[in-house]
Order: C-alpha cells, then structure tokens, then sequence
C-alpha cells in the first residue's frame, strides 16, 4: 500500500531536483547567439554557412582534394552571394524569393555533386537524404508529412 506513495514521492522529488537545470540551460541557451549565428556574421540565416567553413566540414566528411576544396569554396561562395542578394530585394515577393533560393541552392548540390568521385557522390548523395530525412521530421522547412522510418 505505502509502495505506490513512496515511488510518488521520490518521482516527484526527482523531477523538483532537475527543474532548476532544466531552467538554467533554457536562460543561458537565450542569453547566448546561437554558434551558427555567431559563424555567419550574426546573420543567422538557416542555411548560410560560411562558405570556406562549410568547404572544411565537407573537405572532412568527404575528403575532398584540395583541387576539389577550391572548386567547391567557389561554387558555395557564389551561392552565398546570389542568396544575400536576393535577401536584400524588397521588389520580389518572399514566395519568388524562397522559390529562387531553392533554384539556386539545387544548382549548387549539383555543381558540387559533379565534382566529386563516385564513392564521394555516393557518400554526398546519403547525407543529402539525411538532410532531408530531417526536414521532413519536423525541421524549420519540413513542410511535409514525415517520412516513415527506414530500416
């Protein structure tokens, strides 16, 4: 009779114990820019990474030549240009806008996709479904239903 109490209790104590982490870690994380923020110049902007900070994470995750490193830097420098200016336009509704961002952003997957080897494409070509896995799950963008999950 007294068990169902005692493990009432100590949840409860448990849970009060935690609170307070919970709640620092939510000030703080306010407090703070977020770290992508802080690399873009304070932009913000999902999707705007530095381009030569990008070209490193992609030079590690797909060990690019250095060759490949300088043609990608370029081809993401030139989406990061085309991307603010058309920020910067007022004259153009945010659905053209959005809809020209998407142009471009998939001009430069395919630029950058054809640079690279065939076991480079292969490993690209996973973490472009994995990104997209993820906005479809509830990422800023994931306009879509979920996708199941796949085994």
């Amino acid at each position: 009779m007294l068990k169902p109490y005692l493990l009432a209790i100590v949840a409860a104590g448990a849970i009060s114990m935690t609170a307070p982490f919970a709640a620092a870690q939510d000030t703080q994380s306010q407090d703070q820019p977020s770290a992508s923020a802080t690399e873009n110049g304070g932009h913000g902007h999902r999707g705007m990474a530095d381009p030569a900070q990008h070209t490193k994470e992609l030079t590690q995750k797909l060990n690019l030549t250095s060759d490949q490193q300088s043609k990608v830097q370029e081809a993401l420098q030139s989406e990061h240009t085309q991307m603010e200016s058309l920020r910067q336009d007022t004259s153009t509704s945010r659905e053209d806008r959005h809809s020209k961002m998407m142009d471009i952003h998939k001009a430069t997957e395919t630029q950058i996709r054809g640079l690279l080897d065939a076991g480079q494409q292969k490993k690209w070509d996973e973490m472009q479904a994995r990104r997209g896995q993820w906005n479809h799950q509830g990422a800023p963008n994931g306009d879509q239903p979920a996708a199941p999950p796949q085994q």
